[in-house]
């Protein structure tokens, strides 16, 4: 009798099996319920990129020409849209990643750091959280497609979003790597104006590579494959004519587009679990 409660007390107190898929779900959907709670976050990501798009493109229509060979061209406005589109992604991104830091100063990220799942769950969850996110946004500014010349097809809408999945989840990779490593949301605002704005900045998204030393720093950039990747499928379904005229000249094509972007993306994804495995001076706090 003795031996048959002792073994009910043990089966009572035993632990459960790991689930990391039901940790990835509930991670991922916290950081869509933050998301939509914090009116200021919805602002701050699609707003500031909408008002870049407009002030932009009025100021600029004038002086930009796409190239001396394409006389028609496009106008700056709707060149600017693939990056306008690229920085919403990279917005939701830094805010999405900023939670690290907040999540760790409120205790949260300590007590899954304890729970029994395996660190890329807790990674994936996040990073699919902000990618969520990202999707979104991105779906509303694409509404704003339809005042341009650009044609739109369900293919072409199911192809660009999927290109956003893949870009949000290597951008979002990125923004957990670094936040992971910093302890104060300052620090965190600091290394975006560095480095993450300015590699947009050079990603072809706010003007086309030249053959000065700027053009060589943009091919180099891996977001520069991710937004030429946008702006090829943008114009899937155009006409030859329109292409040639919307398309820069020396933009990377398709295929290198692809491996770039993917292989970015999954190396991005690393770090993250790699850098989320070790002991930091923020997991003390």
């Amino acid at each position: 009798m003795v031996e048959a409660t002792s073994v009910v007390e043990r089966s009572e107190i035993a632990p459960t099996a790991p689930r990391p898929w039901l940790a990835v779900w509930t991670l991922c959907w916290r950081e869509l319920v933050r998301f939509f709670r914090q009116r200021n976050r919805v602002i701050g990501a699609i707003g500031q990129p909408i008002v870049f798009w407009i002030i932009f493109g009025a100021g600029l229509e004038s002086t930009f020409q796409l190239s001396s060979g394409n006389a028609a061209g496009i106008s700056y406005r709707e060149y600017f849209f693939p990056g306008t589109l690229m920085l919403i992604v990279l917005f939701t991104a830094i805010f999405a990643t900023i939670s690290v830091i907040e999540d760790r100063r409120e205790g949260f990220l300590q007590s899954v750091l304890v729970a029994p799942v395996p660190r890329w769950a807790m990674v994936l969850g996040k990073v699919l959280g902000g990618t969520a996110i990202a999707m979104i946004q991105g779906l509303i500014f694409l509404l704003l497609g339809l005042t341009l010349d650009i044609p739109f097809s369900p293919l072409q809408l199911a192809a660009v979003m999927g290109h956003l999945f893949v870009v949000g989840i290597g951008l979002t990779s990125l923004g957990f790597w670094i936040a992971w490593r910093i302890n104060s949301t300052q620090g965190y605002h600091a290394i975006m104006s560095v480095v993450l704005f300015p590699m947009w900045l050079l990603s072809g998204a706010f003007f086309p590579a030249g053959d000065n030393w700027l053009g060589y720093v943009i091919r180099v950039n891996p977001l520069t494959y991710a937004t030429a990747g946008l702006r090829r499928l943008l114009y899937l379904g155009a006409t030859d004519e329109v292409r040639a005229a919307a398309l820069p000249d020396g933009l990377p094509s398709a295929w290198t587009c692809a491996i770039v972007t993917v292989g970015a993306t999954v190396l991005a994804f690393w770090l993250a679990c790699r850098v989320s495995a070790r002991r930091t001076k923020g997991d003390l706090l």
